[in-house]
């Protein structure tokens, strides 16, 4: 059994992350109506990737005996005005995600959790991936954005993206 508090957290986080692919559906849903279908496909992707980390804290608290409890997914409310406005959104949502990971850890530390502690290492480095992918998006659009040559090009590249699970052994 797990403490209460992790529990909850732990369920908590199931519905922050299918929230996290409703936001990255709604931003490649923008970036395909932009005429951006490279984007589109990479912030895709990044829908199919969040409810996969959904998923697999779903299996965890089921392999530990615990009751998942499902809540609202709350409507995006980030205004879609431009490209680089969305993916600005999409690196400050993944150091939200982030935290909310940290917090987790922090609780599980604090009850000596540490099946849950080993289970969250590959969600913090995960994270820090996000982060970076995020980061290093906001800095080529801010590089090429403005060049219809060079948008066209970071276009092709973000297509080029495809979908692998994670190998999360649980």
């Amino acid at each position: 059994m797990l403490e209460n508090k992790v529990v909850e957290l732990l369920n908590r986080q199931v519905n922050k992350e299918l929230y996290s692919a409703y936001l990255y559906l709604d931003f490649s849903n923008f970036y395909y109506d932009q005429g951006l279908e490279g984007f589109g496909n990479w912030y895709r992707i990044q829908a199919q990737e969040e409810r996969d980390h959904a998923m697999l804290f779903v299996q965890y608290l089921q392999n530990n005996g615990e009751k998942v409890v499902l809540e609202t997914i709350d409507k995006p409310q980030v205004a879609l005005t431009c490209s680089k406005t969305v993916l600005e959104e999409g690196l400050k949502h993944e150091r939200y995600v982030t935290e909310l990971i940290h917090t987790i850890y922090d609780a599980a530390y604090t009850v000596k959790d540490f099946r849950t502690m080993q289970f969250l290492d590959w969600f913090v480095k995960e994270q820090g991936e996000e982060e970076t992918n995020a980061e290093g998006l906001v800095k080529k659009y801010e590089l090429f954005g403005d060049d219809p040559k060079s948008l066209y090009m970071l276009d092709s590249e973000l297509g080029a993206r495809t979908y692998s699970a994670p190998s999360l052994s649980l």
